[in-house]
């Protein structure tokens, strides 16, 4: 299996780098990380006395592109683990996708 196609990864990229204000880059990142098939969405939060001396990390949302081509959703539930998504969407591009989590009709992907 091939992995992310590069476009894709950089769409996904794009708009993790709009999520958040410049302004508040040194508070709260998002970020996309490419493992094989899958683009994985997670929110990054600066070190704080209640959380420790590290950047924690909260999975948001992933992106898996199957062998024919088509982009599904998914979602971390409490305990980290990858559920199907309500209604589950599928795409041939990721951008819909990315609507489809901005737009959270089942509010599963920010908090």
């Amino acid at each position: 299996m091939s992995p992310v196609p590069e476009f894709a990864l950089r769409q996904v990229e794009r708009w993790c780098a709009k999520k958040v204000p410049a302004r508040l880059s040194d508070q709260i990142r998002v970020e996309c990380k490419r493992r094989g098939r899958s683009l994985t969405i997670v929110e990054r939060h600066a070190p704080t006395p209640l959380l420790g001396p590290e950047w924690t990390e909260q999975k948001v949302a992933q992106l898996r592109l199957d062998e024919d081509g088509v982009w599904s959703v998914l979602w971390a539930d409490r305990n980290g683990r990858w559920r199907s998504y309500p209604d589950a969407p599928q795409a041939t591009q990721p951008v819909s996708l990315l609507e489809e989590i901005d737009s959270n009709p089942h509010g599963v992907f920010w908090g």
